[in-house]
């Protein structure tokens, strides 16, 4: 039985078309925060900019997290899905008896590890939000995360720049519920600490992979560009950039401008 602060509701289903989907209709319902359902396989799971979000049923952990963050400042909801990432990094880390640490954070959420010098993406996470300001505000949390999933069954599109909790574990099975009663647990300790003003952001900042990197970033609007990653800031979730390989001054990019980020080298 899994029991954690807030949780109101948790539902698993063998298959739906998206855990978001699920939960975003909880919450049009009128169900209370924090509601989770958890899924053996997504048969329209999404990730950011409608990228396409598959994994095998049972080789991964696939959730989304709804609530209702009247107790949270528009400008801060972003906070919700670094809380979401920052929880499943410690239960992964938990889980698969990783060293603290071990599991880093692409900006803004995905969580990834290095394998040899190379970045390779653990979980994705998606975040969705309905009515923001008003005055019934809805957030959606999506997270999946390559749990039981040896790399002998990745895909070949991908098998290069993913990897799973059990080969970063040394190949020992994962059991998906231990990991979702971590995270459960370790969730509704963050959403706490969100409700009442506080977040770790040195925690947060810590875990953050990106700082230092030349980044390539994919616009909504215009061509990538390759910069240099220098901070994120803790108050707005920014990530502050330097163009020209570290020349220049500092601009901050928000996640909603672009479509995506991938590391392509150090500074």
């Amino acid at each position: 039985m899994i029991e954690a602060p807030l949780l109101a509701r948790l539902e698993r289903f063998p298959i739906v078309g998206s855990t978001n989907d699920v939960v975003r209709c909880w919450l049009a319902e009128g169900t209370p925060e924090i509601c989770i359902a958890v899924a053996d396989e997504q048969s329209a799971g999404r990730g950011r900019e409608g990228r396409i979000w598959a994994a095998p049923a049972g080789r991964a952990l696939l959730l989304s997290a709804g609530f209702r963050p009247m107790w949270l400042e528009p400008n801060r909801v972003w906070r919700l899905a670094a809380g979401v990432s920052l929880a499943m990094a410690a239960a992964a880390e938990d889980v698969g008896q990783l060293a603290p640490g071990t599991i880093r954070l692409k900006w803004p959420n995905d969580l990834v590890v290095e394998v040899d010098g190379e970045v390779r993406k653990l979980a994705g996470v998606l975040g969705e939000t309905d009515g923001l300001g008003g005055a019934d505000p809805r957030a959606v949390v999506g997270i999946g995360i390559n749990a039981d999933w040896p790399a002998s069954e990745f895909p070949d599109p991908i098998a290069a720049s993913m990897t799973s909790l059990r080969e970063i574990a040394g190949g020992r099975s994962v059991d998906r519920e231990r990991l979702l009663e971590s995270f459960t647990s370790r969730l509704g300790t963050e959403i706490e600490a969100l409700r009442g003003g506080a977040f770790d952001a040195s925690i947060w900042q810590s875990r953050q992979l990106t700082n230092g990197r030349l980044v390539r970033i994919d616009h909504t609007d215009r061509p990538g560009d390759i910069v240099q990653a220098v901070r994120v800031d803790p108050i707005s979730g920014a990530l502050f950039v330097r163009d020209d390989r570290g020349s220049g001054t500092e601009r901050p990019i928000f996640s909603g401008e672009i479509q995506h980020l991938r590391v392509v080298g150090t500074v």
